[in-house]
């Protein structure tokens, strides 16, 4: 096992010797500010397009997102493999230069308690002052500002998010939308969807993309990791920054089904960190806490906590144009992964059709429409038997395996909905987090119906 340091730097003048929070740790420093004053790796690109409205972030919110990019550095640089003894559990500590040392250094247990609990790790946050930067770090927009959002919505290019933008245009509410990518084909999803809105509503809305992310030699000798656990923070970050541009207080739409935000483990064996967190209420509940403890007037809001993807599609307020275009949305867990569509002949990245998100993806259109033009790997899963002892079938038998133990002791539901983790608070909710859960699965039971699995080799 490897403990890793990974050190923020801002330019040649940042020259500050952090004290190291272990003698045996390797040391990866990443310097953030390009050669000519603006920040590197996707966060200049953000800011960029928030100046392009006019709008202007506070230095609080800037070092946020600048936190959130080196989480992203770590969480997706350092294998889990080569560094954890459990293969698991990573040791990571941070030394990150903000606006406000003694501001920032009050909150890192708090930070230390929301991405342990995120990404399954063990994180240690230090902060040190920035060094001076010539015209500053946060720069004022010298143009005029060209929207007045009603709110900053998530928008990844999935299924959720665009149902939420949908919802809130056709409200007439005006939402300033937030994306960031890596790979092409996320991005191109997501300016897909966004294009598909402009040409369905008249207001005028606004759209901030990044591409934010790191090389694969980021850590010397490393291959990196795809679990990417860490993601919604930099998600939740990026939104914040342009929330706090946009002044007063600001709500930040999550549009996530409940289902996947509780995400309840679908067998014995993944629990914890192996079940994603990416928006379950304690972790979003601790990140409103931070925002409030930063001075930052932002909050994040999951309209649709307490419905299923399904009833997302079904009750969605334009339901012809959801129909028509849900299809160019991606739900997949590995979306750059090239496969065979069968429909056009041809390589594409399209849904393999098999994964967790996927399976609820099928499901929700199926509860909803009937019907499902989404183009998948494997297009009808009971056209033979699925394998699962290998990634076709793996995650259709978990399915099978839970839904079989929730059919036999549906009391349970009220049990299994806390194992991801603490719902303390919202101790009211309890039996809409429940119900939730419940729904979810049924609707993935009706898309299971008649499904075979079993191990072939």
């Amino acid at each position: 096992m490897s403990h890793h340091t990974i050190i923020a730097r801002l330019g040649a003048r940042d020259s500050q010797q952090p004290v190291l929070s272990r003698l045996q740790t390797k040391i990866t420093q990443i310097n953030f500010l390009k050669n000519n004053g603006h920040l590197d790796f996707g966060l200049g690109q953000a800011l960029t397009g928030l100046r392009d409205f006019g709008l202007t972030p506070s230095e609080t919110s800037v070092d946020l997102a600048l936190l959130a990019a080196t989480v992203t550095a770590a969480d997706t640089r350092i294998s889990r493999n080569r560094n954890a003894q459990d293969l698991w559990t990573r040791e990571l500590s941070l030394h990150i230069p903000v606006f406000d040392p003694v501001l920032w250094s009050s909150q890192t247990g708090l930070l230390s308690k929301l991405l342990n609990f995120l990404t399954g790790d063990r994180w240690s946050l230090h902060f040190h002052e920035r060094p001076e930067i010539e015209r500053g770090l946060v720069r004022e927009s010298t143009k005029p500002r060209m929207i007045n959002p009603t709110s900053v919505c998530l928008f990844s290019g999935g299924l959720d998010s665009f149902i939420g933008a949908i919802d809130l245009l056709s409200q007439g509410r005006t939402p300033l939308f937030v994306s960031h990518y890596w790979d092409s084909v996320t991005s191109k999803y997501q300016k897909e969807c966004s294009d598909l809105l402009s040409g369905r509503f008249t207001q005028n809305f606004g759209h901030v993309r990044a591409r934010i992310g790191f090389k694969k030699d980021t850590i010397e000798g490393d291959e990196g990791e795809n679990t990417l656990r860490g993601r919604s923070f930099l998600f939740f970050s990026l939104a914040t920054l342009a929330a706090d541009a946009v002044g007063g207080s600001i709500e930040i739409n999550v549009p996530e089904n409940g289902l996947i935000s509780l995400n309840v483990p679908l067998d014995p064996l993944r629990v914890g960190a192996l079940s994603t967190r990416t928006t379950h209420p304690y972790y979003m509940a601790r990140y409103n806490e931070l925002l409030r403890n930063l001075g930052l007037d932002a909050y994040l809001d999951n309209p649709y906590a307490f419905m299923t993807k399904g009833e997302m599609a079904r009750q969605c307020r334009d339901q012809t144009f959801l129909r028509q275009h849900a299809k160019n949305t991606m739900s997949c867990s590995s979306p750059q992964s090239t496969r065979w569509n069968p429909d056009l002949n041809e390589e594409q990245s399209i849904h393999c059709g098999r994964c967790v998100p996927c399976l609820i993806r099928r499901a929700s259109l199926f509860a909803a429409f009937g019907s499902d033009g989404t183009a998948y790997r494997i297009p009808d899963l009971r056209a033979r038997v699925l394998d699962c002892s290998k990634a076709e079938g793996e995650h259709v038998r978990a399915f099978q395996f839970s839904l079989e133990r929730l059919a036999r002791s549906p009391g349970h539901a009220k049990f299994d909905i806390h194992k991801p983790g603490p719902l303390s608070d919202h101790p009211d909710n309890y039996d809409d987090y429940a119900g939730v859960y419940i729904r979810g699965m049924e609707e993935v039971s009706r898309l299971l119906n008649g499904v075979r699995t079993r191990p072939l080799s």
